[in-house]
């Protein structure tokens, strides 16, 4: 997952018709190849809780180099929402503790994506 396109591509295969909002992670190792991917956590059909300290816990469980992370609004709005960027925020903080890069979250709706690495948020 070298890239927003190829996160997007790969992402948009797991939360395209899903009728709740999950927060799935894709744990990669140092060349940015792809570990494993997780449904971290699944939530609503308006809202998910996302905990970083489990995403810390499995990205050290993996060995993991690097994390791109992934949601989806099915309420069709692909816009970057305050809590997504708080969360980014604190992902990335609580990621850096451990020198694990977070590259992108990505966000899915409707069709559309938004990178935060492509808008210049992380």
């Amino acid at each position: 997952l070298t890239s927003p396109s190829a996160a997007r591509e790969y992402f948009a295969l797991h939360v395209a018709t899903l009728p709740y909002e999950v927060f799935l992670v894709a744990y990669l190792d140092t060349q940015h190849r792809v570990i494993v991917v997780e449904e971290a956590f699944r939530g609503t059909l308006t809202a998910t809780s996302v905990y970083p300290r489990e995403i810390v816990r499995q990205a050290l469980a993996y060995n993991a180099a690097a994390i791109v992370a992934c949601h989806q609004h099915p309420s069709g709005s692909a816009a970057i929402s305050r809590a997504d960027e708080v969360l980014t925020t604190a992902l990335k903080s609580a990621l850096a503790l451990v020198d694990v890069r977070f590259i992108d979250h990505l966000v899915f709706a409707a069709g559309k994506f938004v990178s935060f690495a492509e808008a210049g948020l992380l």
